[in-house]
């Protein structure tokens, strides 16, 4: 009986097996070949969207036929209007030699705001999946008929809208639906795809459907806050966070060209953290294979007092570039930099090919000089590049011009920021009104952990521009003044948003529809090298004689490498100091210029003390030992001074009296002025302090002869040859000096009581 049952129990799973496993089972549809698939896009122009988009889908081997290219566009401006017809034209004339290929598959995709995030056998599998002959984009948002939306079929889930600008399907279906087409081209292309998907019978007889869960197509245009970047060890995926889907065709539809602008700084290949940067050297000019540099235009604008403007121009003059093929073009809205400028023009005038320089009697507003500048690039055919240069900017690097036209890009600016801050000369995001707001790259990118080139969409401060460009795509003049915008905003506005004007045969109303897509023209920042920084000119006071004495707090960097001696630093690297007497050390702080014009402010001031027992100045009114003196107090200087003892002594405090920590604090800062007419030097006397310094601010045998200190304990003096050096002792007890007979001329020393 067992051995009965045991029989049947297995006749029945060789039956059910034989079920499972026959030949007659449906089978899942072998993939369709990568070669199958043709991708269709309209292109009149060769912008920098369409080139982009190029790119993307050469780096996945995509077959992509252009349509349309050299045409004139008659499509109206879809980016504001309706129109698009002209897409659907070409496309139902390009589907006429293909209606009969019925294995071949079609994507019919735009191109100018468009990138591809994956490859032909992706999409090919993801449309096998839809199981439908044709498959439209979808959206959130419906456009242009909102009164259509009722009528769309309902859904449980996903984007419930069409959208035209990815479509993918069989070519005998696509074909089938452009040859409906009977309209004109300046006509809607989404309403015609949008009636025909929303009529029942169309929908069954065309098996037509949407990619409602961005399997394949994701448009941007209401979904920004779905799309994630997804980083991998090769490329760089777009992820919809709400249908946790990797869509193949990122489409920057409707407002999102920024954003778009955004990803693609990533996706596909552009920049991973394994790679870095992968088409950064793509395209490059090599300028030692030219027979000769570009020509190179430089605008320089000056349009408020500007600290460090000397400083600026001798930065200008050391560019490694030859200075014949710079003309230089200058725009000064302030009177108080007409000297400095007449300085340089006066030294210099010779060196570059070209100097012009328009002043403040011109009466120009920012806008105007700037398209000025820009202007005199574009009427000139010789002029290859236009350098916009602010001078708030300074440019420690020397081959900054030739880094930025090796870069071979339209528009280019390197990469500047404020010293310590995250301000920086662009943006890489823009709030819904037009104005800043912080990208999630911008600090990585301000901080160089993300090194690269980026598409971004504002900038200012610095630019390089192709005269090329200044003659084509951005021909249209006054492109600085735009409504209530500021000269830059409306410069970045007109370059992301330039469209061609009327055509030139078409001056009739109906010409509206003659426009272009927007040309969309692309602006780079490069951090690949460090260029330089910002300057900050807000609060630069110029009531005094020499201004930028005053810069140590708002530019601490560009006062350092004014004022500070070059050797300084060796002071700590090398022990670059000497020891004349018993703790008494010498050891060079201060550059000539700094010596000069500290005088010179003192000089300006011009109420010296004198020399007298009674002094209203300090506390008590009587002085015991006392100089011909100006207190930096008394010039509004006594902040800055004690910042720099603080920053520039301090740390030689701690080097050479092992275990003291200064306070940095001293209430006695003063420039003393010695002469054999009014007072040539100081009796015997300890200082009223921890530790004094005594800078020398002009030189022995050339200003002035004699003088010097004399330390009393150890029968030691110290002539002070040096022009910026310091010596540094101990006030109270162990240090009695004097100051030594100053014989002829006049010297000049700034003292400080420290710690008292």
């Amino acid at each position: 009986m067992e051995y009965l049952m045991f029989c049947f129990v297995f006749s029945c799973w060789v039956k059910f097996a034989n079920c499972v496993y026959s030949t007659d089972a449906p089978q899942a549809p072998a993939p369709i070949p990568k070669d199958k698939l043709l991708v269709l896009t309209v292109a009149t122009e060769e912008t920098d969207g369409f080139l982009r988009f190029m790119q993307s889908a050469n780096y996945f081997n995509y077959t992509v036929k252009v349509l349309g290219m050299g045409e004139t566009w008659k499509g109206g401006d879809v980016g504001r209007s309706i129109g698009g017809g002209q897409k659907v034209r070409l496309l139902k004339e390009a589907m006429e030699a293909l209606a009969d290929q019925e294995d071949l598959v079609v994507l019919s995709v735009d191109s100018y705001d468009l990138v591809f995030s994956g490859g032909p056998e992706e999409i090919l599998r993801k449309f096998q999946q839809a199981n439908h002959k044709v498959l439209f984009a979808a959206e959130g948002l419906i456009w242009p008929d909102k009164k259509l939306a009722e009528k769309y079929p309902a859904i449980r889930s996903g984007k419930r809208y069409l959208n035209s600008g990815g479509i993918i399907g069989f070519a005998p279906y696509i074909n089938r639906v452009v040859s409906q087409w009977n309209l004109h081209d300046n006509d809607d292309d989404q309403l015609f795809y949008t009636k025909m998907y929303l009529d029942p019978l169309q929908r069954q007889t065309l098996n037509m459907t949407l990619d409602h869960k961005c399997q394949i197509f994701q448009n941007l245009n209401g979904a920004v806050d779905e799309v994630l970047l997804k980083f991998g060890t090769d490329r760089v995926r777009v992820r919809n966070t709400v249908y946790d889907s990797l869509p193949v065709v990122v489409h920057g539809n409707g407002n999102t060209k920024i954003y778009l602008n955004s990803l693609a700084n990533y996706v596909p290949n552009t920049w991973n953290y394994e790679l870095g940067c992968s088409h950064c050297d793509d395209d490059i000019v090599d300028l030692s294979q030219l027979k000769e540099y570009p020509n190179v235009l430089v605008g320089v604008f000056i349009e408020q007092p500007t600290p460090f403007l000397p400083e600026f121009f001798k930065r200008l003059l050391t560019l490694d570039y030859p200075k014949d093929k710079l003309n230089i073009f200058v725009h000064n809205n302030e009177v108080y930099h007409e000297k400095h400028i007449q300085k340089f023009w006066q030294e210099n005038r010779n060196v570059f090919n070209t100097f012009k320089v328009v002043g403040p009697e011109e009466n120009l507003s920012q806008g105007e000089a700037r398209n000025m500048g820009m202007d005199i690039c574009r009427k000139d055919a010789t002029c290859d590049y236009y350098f916009s240069l602010d001078t708030d900017v300074m440019l420690t690097n020397r081959q900054t011009l030739k880094l930025l036209i090796e870069q071979n890009r339209k528009i280019i600016g390197p990469l500047v920021t404020r010293h310590g801050k995250l301000w920086s000369n662009f943006w890489g995001a823009l709030s819904l009104d037009g104005y800043y707001a912080r990208s999630e790259d911008y600090v990585d990118i301000v901080q160089r952990k993300r090194v690269g080139m980026w598409n971004i969409p504002f900038m200012a401060h610095v630019y390089l521009v192709k005269g090329s460009a200044l003659r084509n795509e951005l021909k249209e003049r006054n492109v600085f003044v735009l409504e209530k915008l500021d000269p830059d905003m409306a410069l970045c506005r007109n370059v992301r948003e330039m469209t061609s004007h009327r055509e030139k045969d078409s001056p009739s109303p109906e010409s509206f529809h003659m426009l272009r897509p927007p040309k969309g023209v692309f602006m780079y920042i490069t951090n690949r090298h460090d260029f330089g920084r910002l300057i900050s000119t807000a609060n630069y006071n110029i009531s005094h004689y020499n201004n930028d004495l005053w810069q140590i707090f708002q530019n601490p960097v560009d006062w350092k490498e004014k004022y500070i001696h070059q050797n300084y630093t060796q002071i700590f690297t090398e022990n670059y100091m000497e020891e004349p007497c018993p703790d008494v050390f010498w050891f060079p702080v201060f550059s000539e210029k700094a010596c000069d014009e500290i005088v010179e402010e003192m000089e300006h001031y011009g109420s010296w003390s004198g020399g007298k027992h009674e002094d209203k100045r300090i506390s008590g009114g009587y002085e015991t030992v006392p100089t011909d003196d100006i207190h930096m107090r008394q010039i509004g200087y006594d902040k800055e001074w004690l910042h720099f003892i603080r920053e520039f002594i301090s740390p030689i405090t701690l080097k050479v009296f092992s275990g003291y920590f200064t306070k940095g604090y001293s209430i006695m800062n003063f420039v003393v002025k010695y002469t054999p007419e009014r007072q040539a030097y100081l009796r015997p006397h300890h200082d009223s302090s921890t530790f004094t310094i005594n800078i020398a601010l002009n030189n022995k045998d050339t200003d002035f002869q004699g003088g010097g200190c004399r330390f009393h304990r150890y029968n030691c003096s110290l002539n002070s040859p040096r022009k910026g050096w310091s010596f540094m002792h101990p006030g109270r007890l162990t240090h009695l000096h004097e100051g030594l007979p100053t014989t002829n001329g006049t010297r000049y020393i700034a003292i400080s009581f420290i710690d008292p």
